[in-house]
């Protein structure tokens, strides 16, 4: 798989994210938080995935500018 995402995958992210929903950089973690809330478990799992990576950049960024 690649590093890209489509469009209703990103948007779900950042909307959750928004929402004020704590996410982690573990997937496995972000797979428990978004359980059955999704509609299926191939977009539960991209969600998931692009939230990790996500967070990861945000990390980078705040440690680049500390």
């Amino acid at each position: 798989m690649g590093k890209i995402k489509s469009k209703q995958i990103k948007r779900t992210g950042k909307e959750l994210e928004k929402r004020g929903i704590q996410f982690s950089d573990n997937f496995d973690k972000n797979k428990e938080i978004l359980g059955e809330t999704m509609p299926s478990k191939k977009i539960r799992n991209q969600v998931a995935g692009f939230l990790v990576r996500f967070e990861r950049q945000k990390q980078k960024e705040a440690e680049a500018n500390a």
